[in-house]
């Protein structure tokens, strides 16, 4: 969509021009009268021209797609006139991502382009965990007269993807009926001993145990824990409580949506159903699924939706609406990976109830607070007491810093439950 608008930078000139012709006549300076003759021609010319009709195409280049937390990326634009007129007045500003900073370089430029003509110029930015999509480019183009000008956007589709897979992701025991890496509390062929039992005619002859056989003569049949699938949703909290940051780090939305593109990628690389839902204005919901095609999917949602990106809900919703809504939504034995900064109660009673009505939960929690100010070292406080209250009731909880990776906060709460005896 274009605006076309006038600058109105001659305006002054037909006024001094106006005036100097008066002088002239009155005092007879035919010297004067020229010069403001002259005004009004170069006052004239701007209405005697069009606006221009910029014809754009934009190619960014990213010195690494992938890159690492911190590292730095050059992002190298070229600008096309693929017109067939010259444009003698380009502006452009990149639609840098908002949560990314421009650490070297300017995002914006100026160049005149003849109709096919190019010109580059290159920035680059700080990479933060996450996925951040570039917004189209704002440009404004002038006239020669620079009294006419147009401002339109031009879009490219370019994404710097800072989520890195993680290993060691494990879901809990509730499982489906279906072959997959999570290790279940069910007997049958597997990796890990379960149980023996007596013979029955048709077990396996791989299974029976010959040792016990040759010791005492009773036929057993020896079960191992199978491996079976699981069914997971990640559930982002978007509500206005969870828009919080340190200073100079991304807000919490940001990343818990990074950990859910984590956490979803290997929860699908390991043959597990998953689904995404987020408390936002609204509940936003991504049904459960496997394969490529369900994987792409759920990535444009993450990418598009305006639950995760750093638009805040007008209102605050009704959490226990949300969590009925959730509740409708979720079969039997799936479970949740709820990713939130535990700032209001109300996600903890949601992350109860879940575990509660008989959904294994899991909770993610970045941690946002800070220690600068009394109220920053109340909202930790608060925090700590919640996290204390999720794992009392039996709810894994694993504490993430925005300035380690999402790995190895996982890793700390495997080695917790795995030290308590009890099941990630």
């Amino acid at each position: 969509m274009s605006r076309t608008r006038t600058t109105r930078r001659w305006r002054g000139v037909v006024s001094i021009s106006l005036v100097a012709m008066t002088i002239g006549v009155v005092a007879n300076r035919p010297d004067v009268l020229l010069v403001s003759l002259l005004g009004v021609v170069y006052a004239a010319y701007p209405r005697l021209t069009s606006p221009p009709e910029p014809s754009l195409a934009i190619e960014r280049a990213l010195s690494d797609e992938d890159p690492d937390h911190g590292d730095p990326v050059e992002v190298t634009v070229t600008v096309t006139n693929t017109g067939d007129r010259p444009l003698p007045d380009l502006r452009l500003v990149d639609g840098v991502p908002e949560m990314l900073t421009v650490t070297d370089g300017m995002a914006r430029h100026g160049a005149s382009l003849r109709a096919g003509g190019s010109t580059t110029f290159s920035y680059t930015v700080e990479a933060k965990r996450g996925t951040y999509p570039f917004d189209p480019a704002t440009v404004v183009s002038r006239d020669l007269s620079g009294e006419h000008e147009v401002e339109t956007t031009v879009a490219a589709s370019t994404e710097i993807d800072c989520t890195q897979g993680i290993e060691g992701v494990t879901a809990r025991s509730q499982t489906l009926a279906r072959s997959g890496q999570v290790v279940s509390d069910t007997g049958g062929s597997g990796v890990e001993f379960h149980r023996t039992r007596e013979y029955q005619r048709g077990d396996p002859l791989n299974r029976i145990d010959w040792n016990r056989y040759a010791r005492t003569g009773d036929l057993s049949t020896t079960e191992f824990r199978t491996e079976q699938a699981a069914s997971v949703v990640c559930l982002v909290d978007a509500r206005p409580a969870a828009y919080r940051a340190r200073p100079d780090h991304p807000h919490a939305v940001a990343l818990c949506t990074s950990a859910a593109e984590q956490i979803v990628g290997a929860f699908a690389a390991d043959r597990n159903q998953v689904g995404v839902a987020a408390f936002y204005d609204d509940l936003v919901w991504h049904p459960v699924g496997m394969g490529p095609t369900h994987r792409a999917s759920i990535q444009r949602l993450l990418t598009t939706h305006e639950a995760f990106s750093s638009k805040e809900p007008d209102e605050t919703p009704d959490t226990t609406e949300l969590l009925a809504d959730l509740r409708h939504r979720l079969t039997e034995r799936t479970q949740v990976v709820l990713l939130s900064p535990l700032c209001d109660d109300d996600i903890v009673e949601t992350a109860r109830r879940l575990e509660e009505y008989g959904h294994a939960v899991t909770v993610v929690t970045p941690d946002v607070t800070g220690d600068e100010t009394v109220g920053q070292r109340l909202a930790s406080v608060q925090r700590a007491a919640r996290i204390r209250t999720l794992r009392g009731a039996g709810i894994p909880t694993s504490e993430w810093r925005s300035d380690e990776p999402l790995e190895a906060a996982l890793a700390t709460q495997g080695a917790r439950a795995h030290s308590r005896g009890v099941p990630a």
